[in-house]
């Protein structure tokens, strides 16, 4: 059996390569930008969260779609090269603090009850045992807070079809086995995700892109907004 490939090393030109290879080229980066924007739609210049964390939240994509107004925004990942790849948009500048630290989503450093925002793009895919990563979640989140739930609608006819015609070739062609990490990271698929949604929360807004119909074949994202009493 082969022995396992090197995940320091995988984190490392992961983080050199994710943004540019799924964000900056191509059909796949403008729907993966265009999930931020959405998931963004409903909250603009005239809602305010004082207190923000994002778990996840990489090298920073999420924020640049970011309309509302807050106090505090915390950016928080597991792997810091990828929080040392965030710049800070300059639209951001006059919004409010941010700060940067390094946090596990599955076991958060925070009090309860620290925050009236909770943002995780493109992550709750990725962690074991979910429906505990949310209890979690809530647990920092201050009663009557939001949760925002952005998620690939994978393994989805749409989505694989668009990670084979696109973002694969891109990875595989820099030396990354595509296939295999997929596979380690993308642990939870998207109709086990809505489930444990729709079961553990009754105030839901929840919207599927593009084409809005609740269809895990025919779209590409699943949003949620979920209102914590």
């Amino acid at each position: 059996m082969k022995p396992d490939p090197d995940y320091d090393d995988y984190v490392r030109r992961w983080s050199e390569l994710y943004e540019k290879n799924n964000y900056d080229e191509g059909l796949a980066g403008y729907f993966l930008s265009k999930s931020h924007e959405w998931s963004e739609k409903p909250f603009g210049a005239n809602c305010h969260f004082p207190k923000v964390l994002e778990v996840g939240a990489g090298s920073g994509v999420h924020i640049r779609y970011i309309r509302h107004t807050f106090e505090e925004y915390w950016l928080t990942d597991l792997n810091p090269p990828m929080l040392d790849a965030f710049k800070l948009p300059s639209s951001m500048t006059t919004r409010g603090k941010l700060f940067r630290q390094r946090e596990n989503a599955t076991a958060l450093s925070f009090p309860d009850a620290t925050f009236d925002r909770i943002i995780a793009a493109h992550v709750l895919e990725h962690l074991y045992k979910p429906h505990e990563v949310l209890r979690e979640w809530v647990r920092v989140l201050k009663p009557g807070g939001l949760l925002t739930l952005l998620l690939p609608c994978d393994p989805g006819v749409a989505w694989r079809l668009g990670r084979y015609t696109s973002a694969r070739k891109k990875f595989v062609d820099a030396g990354i086995e595509y296939d295999y990490w997929m596979a380690r990271e993308h642990v939870n698929p998207i109709n086990c995700l809505v489930s444990f949604v729709h079961h553990y929360f009754p105030n839901v807004t929840e919207e599927w892109r593009p084409l809005l119909l609740p269809s895990i074949d025919l779209n590409l994202f699943y949003i949620a907004h979920i209102r914590v009493q």
